[in-house]
């Protein structure tokens, strides 16, 4: 079984203005949307809109198999690393956080 892609992240300067224009011009469903960060899904994977200094533009592998991260406010837990070539990779996984306190 192959792995599976969650979502690309691309850095945008205004996510408001971003996320207008991707409604515009193409049809995708807004699942998140603050002053950082903006969420679209597509059909077939999502586009996470960020802010250039609070997230790195990055793709995401779902890895169901990862027990420590950083949670993030969607609840999902995931972990930042570069490839051999220097791209961000995220993993991630929406699985249910044990909360060890």
């Amino acid at each position: 079984m192959l792995d599976k892609i969650d979502h690309v992240g691309i850095q945008v300067l205004n996510i408001r203005k971003a996320i207008t224009w991707y409604r515009k011009n193409f049809k995708c469903k807004v699942l998140h949307e603050d002053a950082s960060w903006g969420l679209l899904e597509f059909e077939n994977t999502k586009l996470a809109l960020v802010s250039p200094g609070e997230h790195p533009p990055h793709f995401a592998i779902i890895d169901d198999n990862l027990e420590d991260g950083d949670i993030r406010r969607d609840g999902s837990m995931s972990v930042y690393v570069h490839d051999e070539q220097g791209n961000m990779v995220e993993k991630i996984t929406y699985k249910e956080v044990k909360d060890e306190s």
